[in-house]
Order: structure tokens, then sequence, then C-alpha cells
């Protein structure tokens, strides 16, 4: 059995709030490996500023020297929208021994019942669930029914199983961080190679 993170998202840019948030499931659900999974379009977001292109030279320079790899599975289609079932059952496919858990803010978890097929989702990987700092009370408070009913204090690697990581204490978001940039100030949070690209292909002016 391969334990597998996913970490899925615009990445538009991705910060280091997005590395903190690997390295935690990366310490604390014992996985074989870690993949940062960009969405072409992810569906609960409006489209990426960046081009896809660009955003995935961006995730290649910070991830460079780390044990993470990246998953263009959702690129390569080019199809609209990235939706997590669809995407689930192709990797199934294609590595039928792995087992798969999705590694999130609890931002991105409160709107889980929104997600095209979210039980189907569940049958087939776990979700592991940081709180961001700016969440209001305990980390589960922020957990939807769905997610809270199944917590576990770690992941057995089995499907459908919620767990609770430590927080990223880092307060930052593409959006803050892409607003920043257009006002031509220095956002905090940017890996120096990310702003790199973003200087080199012109974006965010």
């Amino acid at each position: 059995m391969k334990r597998v993170g996913l970490l899925g998202g615009a990445f538009d840019p991705p910060h280091e709030g997005h590395l903190k948030l690997a390295h935690l499931a990366w310490e604390h659900l014992a996985l074989d490996a870690l993949r940062f999974l960009p969405a072409f379009v992810a569906p609960l977001k409006p489209s990426p500023t960046a081009p896809p292109a660009a955003r995935l030279e961006m995730l290649k320079q910070m991830l460079a020297g780390t044990p993470y790899e990246i998953e263009e599975v959702e690129m390569e289609r080019e199809d609209g929208p990235s939706f997590t079932a669809a995407t689930l059952e192709l990797l199934s496919k294609r590595e039928p021994e792995a087992r798969w858990v999705l590694v999130m803010g609890s931002d991105q978890a409160a709107n889980f019942p929104q997600w095209r097929s979210a039980g189907k989702i569940l049958g087939m990987a776990s979700i592991a669930v940081a709180q961001r700092p700016w969440g209001l009370g305990r980390p589960e408070s922020t957990l939807p029914n769905v997610l809270m009913a199944r917590l576990s204090k770690s992941w057995s690697g089995a499907p459908g199983e919620a767990i609770l990581l430590p927080s990223t204490d880092l307060e930052l978001s593409s959006s803050a961080i892409k607003a920043q940039l257009a006002k031509g100030e220095e956002p905090d949070g940017l890996p120096a190679s990310v702003k790199t690209v973003i200087v080199q292909n012109g974006i965010y002016r």
C-alpha cells in the first residue's frame, strides 16, 4: 500500500502557506509521497489569472529541493473545471495500489459538501484538514458535519476518514498576494523563486 497525499488548488500563485501545509501533511500522515495537484480551473473559484504553464513553472520552482512532486493530470485534461471525483477515479485506475488523502485548509473543507460527488470522493480518499489561523474556535468547529462524523486521530490509509492537522500559523492567501503585487508591493510569504517567475512572465501587474 502506497500512502499518497494530494494537495490541490489553483496555485495562482503558490506561496509559503501551501508549502507549510505540505510539510504538516508529510510530518503527520506517514506519507510515501505528497503531490501538488494544480487545477486547470478550480470549480469553486474564479478562473486563474496566470496561465497554466506559468502556474506549473511557479510550482516547480517553489518545490525544487523538497521531497514533494507535481501531479499534472488535471492540467493535461484542459477541458474545463477540474472535479476531484473524476481525478481520483483516473488516478485510482492508474495506480490501484495507492491510498489517497486530500490535504486542505479548513476554508476548503468548509465547502466540501458543495463539491461534486462528495460522497463518491469519500469512497476513494480520506481528508486531512489544517486549521487556517483566522478560523474561529477549535479546529473542529469549522468542519462540516459530513467530516465531523468521520474524525479519526490518525490516518489508517483507508478512504473516508477525516484527520485534523495542526494550523499552518500563516495568514496567507493567493488573492491577497495578487492584490499586493498589482499595487507594486512586496508581499510576505512569496518565495523568491516564485517571484522570479512572476517578474519574468509579467503576471499579476
